[in-house]
C-alpha cells in the first residue's frame, strides 16, 4: 500500500524530463529495400517494435506503431517521434508478426487493422490470439504457446520463452493471457527477444537451453524500484544479457512513450554505461536504421549519442 501511494504522488508530482522537449528523429525505411540481401538484419522502430529478416524471410516483433499506448488515444500519452519509420500500407507480405503479451504499449489495434492483409501468421502467447480474431484475423492464421513450445518457419524455430510480467488490457482481464519471450534460431543466426520481464534465473535457463545468441533484443525501459519484478533496471538488462549467452545487446522498451517516472533518456544512459563497464558489446542504432548481423562487430565502435542530438 506504502509503495501504491507513493507511485500516486510521484505521479501527480510529475517528471518535466519524461518526454524529450521536440520530437526524436525518425529514419525512413524503404519499403522496397526489404529482403533484398541474403542477410541477417534487424530494424528498430522505436519501444519494442522491430523488424528482423532472415533467411528470405521477415518477421515484426510487438508491431505497435500507432500514436498513442492507451485505450483511447486521444486522451494518452504521444509517441516521442511525430511518425513512425515505415508506412504500413506499404509493407510487403510479411511471413510473421510475434508477439509478446497484450498490453497496449506492444498490441495495438490500429496496427493490426494495418497490418492484418499482409502478413502470412500469427506467433503469440497462449490466450492473445483471442484480441486478434476479434479483430478479424482468422484462426488458421493464428498460432498460440505455452513457454517452451516451438513452432517451425520454413525451418526457422520460433520458440516461446519465459518472461516475468503480466497482462491483461482492462480493469477484468488481468493475466488472462500469457505474456513471453521468444527465442529465433535460423541455419545463420540466433536471436533472443525479451519483451517486457522483471530479472531472473529464467534468462540463465535460456541461456543454457538456446545461447549463445548472436544478438540480445533487451527491455531497458519504463523500470521502477517499486515495480523492478516486472520491469528490468538498465544494469540488470546487461546481466540478463550475459546470462542468456548474448554477443551483441541492443536496447528497447524506451524512445517510444512516457510509461514510468524516469527521464526519458535515463535508460540509454544507464544501459550503455552498464554495458562498457562490463564489457559488453551494444549497439544503439537510432529509429528506423536498419544492421546487419554478424557484421555488429563493426558498428559496435562506430555508436553515435543520437538521443543527445539537439
Amino acid at each position: 500500500m506504502a509503495d501504491l501511494l507513493s507511485i500516486l504522488r510521484d505521479y501527480v508530482k510529475g517528471n518535466p524530463n519524461r518526454k524529450p522537449i521536440t520530437p526524436l528523429p525518425v529514419k525512413r525505411v524503404d519499403p522496397a529495400s526489404i529482403q533484398q540481401e541474403n542477410l541477417t538484419r534487424v530494424t528498430w522502430f522505436g519501444h519494442s517494435a522491430l523488424m528482423l529478416e532472415l533467411e528470405g524471410k521477415t518477421l515484426l516483433f510487438d508491431p505497435m506503431l500507432g500514436t498513442s499506448p492507451t485505450p483511447i488515444p486521444i486522451f494518452g500519452n504521444k509517441r516521442f517521434s511525430k511518425d513512425v519509420p515505415i508506412d504500413l500500407d506499404k509493407l510487403p507480405v510479411i511471413d510473421a508478426v510475434i508477439f509478446s503479451h497484450d498490453h497496449y504499449d506492444h498490441l495495438d489495434y490500429s496496427s493490426i487493422q494495418k497490418l492484418k492483409g499482409r502478413v502470412k501468421h500469427f506467433y503469440v502467447p497462449l490466450g492473445l490470439g483471442s484480441h486478434l480474431m476479434r479483430w478479424g484475423i482468422g484462426q488458421s492464421s493464428i498460432t498460440e504457446h505455452n513457454w517452451w513450445d516451438t513452432s517451425t518457419l520454413d525451418g526457422i524455430q520460433l520458440i516461446c520463452t519465459p518472461a516475468r510480467h503480466f497482462s491483461g488490457r482492462s480493469l477484468f482481464d488481468r493475466d488472462s493471457t500469457l505474456w513471453s519471450s521468444w527465442v529465433i534460431i535460423s541455419n545463420r543466426s540466433r536471436v533472443y527477444f525479451s519483451g517486457d520481464s522483471g530479472f531472473g534465473p529464467h534468462f540463465q535457463e535460456i541461456g543454457e537451453k538456446y545461447g549463445p545468441f548472436d544478438l540480445t533484443l533487451m527491455e531497458c525501459g519504463q523500470y521502477d524500484k517499486r515495480w523492478s519484478n516486472i520491469h528490468m533496471m538498465p544494469e540488470e538488462t546487461v546481466q540478463a544479457h550475459l546470462d542468456v549467452k548474448g554477443k551483441l545487446l541492443l536496447p528497447i522498451h524506451w524512445a517510444g512513450f512516457t510509461l514510468a517516472l524516469h527521464d526519458w533518456n535515463e535508460p540509454i544512459e544507464r544501459v550503455t554505461k552498464a554495458a562498457r563497464e562490463a564489457q559488453v558489446n551494444i549497439v544503439t542504432p537510432s529509429i528506423g536504421e536498419t544492421l546487419r548481423i554478424p557484421s555488429f562487430e563493426s558498428l559496435v565502435y562506430e555508436n553515435v549519442t543520437w538521443w543527445k542530438k539537439k
